[in-house]
């Protein structure tokens, strides 16, 4: 068996060698966008690449794709199944009009690559050609699924769907990468515990008779009543629930009237509610229908409240949290690693960690001293060195954390 650095410098070569074509594989993605569940060309794209290089590839309708990479050794008698390491891409792209003035921008209209799934996408390709030419050499000695799955913009997520099919029967540690624009490239951000939030949808419905607005003592206030909810119950909820566990509430639409002078029957507002800690967000919950009702029992009008549950949080196990930082010092050097900020935001890679035990990096995408962009902009563009360093570290996650396992 090579020793680690030897590995590590030929995964380092092998990558040198496709960095020329892993740009233009992202260039002609980000140009031909598609949106959630309807990746078929990117899908497509992927397939072609994977069965070039020898890999079986296996599709799920309408638009994911999973590739295994065998190893070069078989496992020993005292070990009862061959154990796998997967890495997973999201594929699909945001309903957003880009705004980069880059040579290869989107020519879909209104479909635009602004959360940088294009990139993901490339660096697992790019992992996955680098860990089947290892096998063909004889240098890896772990099993590796590559996932690539669709629509993980869409509330629940994508992943949901491939998981139904059993993508991680078999796969005991699952990686990712995310784009973080804010990171320089060279660095990778991993932090143990959640780092991404849960994500759920909330709709609250208030009726009344309605009535003039000269006359408000006669019927039930929707308008008043849904400035209550819209103000009191984030408040209630923050006085109610650890803070530590991250509970934030935030409306984004309220809908209620037409006329100046009529108070409106009906009226909605709709917001997310979000938690960093599972457990936690069983209590936020139960306790959200509780303080609304109770906030709107004054005012007399009806209420409806409907929570439609996301993504879970992306909870970073400690373990595979170490291999990544033990990947990144190897591949990428002693300075790569920092520790990654806890987002609000919704990632359904915390779908898969329902299943089996992983983690999540945030991959560096910034050009070291240049401007910081931020995801879902339509001005987002990436630096794309960090496609051959996002690919180097995830060959370098697959290859350590099987060979841990086999240990």
């Amino acid at each position: 068996m090579r020793t680690s650095s030897a590995l590590t410098d030929q995964i380092h070569t092998l990558t040198d060698g496709l960095l020329a074509e892993l740009v233009d594989f992202r260039r002609d993605l980000h140009a031909h966008p598609e949106l959630g569940f309807n990746e078929h060309r990117t899908t497509a794209k992927v397939a072609e690449r994977l069965e070039a290089a020898g890999l079986k590839v296996r599709r799920f309708s309408p638009t994911g794709l999973a590739a295994d990479i065998d190893p070069a050794t078989e496992p020993g008698p005292a070990t009862r199944r061959l154990r796998r390491v997967a890495l997973r891409a999201d594929l699909d792209a945001l309903p957003l009009q880009e705004d980069t003035g880059l040579p290869f921008s989107s020519t879909v209209p209104g479909v635009s690559h602004a959360c940088g799934h294009d990139v993901h996408t490339t660096v697992v390709l790019g992992a996955g050609l680098v860990l089947a030419e290892l096998a063909r050499q004889g240098a890896l000695h772990s099993a590796v699924r590559l996932i690539f799955q669709p629509a993980e913009e869409i509330q629940p997520g994508g992943a949901l769907d491939l998981l139904d099919t059993g993508v991680l029967e078999d796969v005991d540690r699952i990686f990712a990468v995310h784009c973080d624009p804010k990171v320089p490239v060279g660095q990778v951000g991993t932090r143990i515990g959640p780092i991404t939030s849960a994500s759920d949808t909330v709709t609250v419905t208030l009726t009344s008779d309605g009535g003039h607005t000269s006359r408000p003592h006669l019927t039930g206030d929707v308008v008043y009543a849904l400035g209550l909810v819209a103000t009191t119950t984030p408040a209630l909820l923050g006085r109610r629930l650890d803070p530590r566990a991250g509970v934030n509430l935030t409306w984004g639409s309220v809908r209620a009237g037409s006329a100046p002078n009529a108070i409106p029957t009906t009226g909605t507002i709709t917001g997310t509610l979000r938690c960093l800690d599972a457990r936690t967000r069983e209590k936020a919950e139960n306790l959200l229908q509780e303080l609304i009702t109770q906030v709107v029992a004054p005012t007399g009008v009806e209420t409806e409240v409907s929570l439609v549950r996301g993504v879970p949080p992306v909870d970073n196990d400690e373990v595979c949290t170490r291999i990544l930082d033990e990947a990144a010092r190897a591949v990428l050097g002693p300075d790569a690693l920092v520790l990654t900020e806890q987002s609000l935001g919704g990632e359904d890679f915390g779908w898969y960690l329902t299943a089996a035990v992983g983690a999540m990096a945030r991959l560096g995408v910034r050009t070291p001293g240049g401007r910081a962009y931020d995801l879902h902009r339509p001005d987002l563009v990436v630096d794309e060195d960090a496609i051959g360093v996002g690919a180097r570290f995830l060959a370098q996650v697959a290859a350590g954390a099987g060979r841990d396992l086999h240990t």
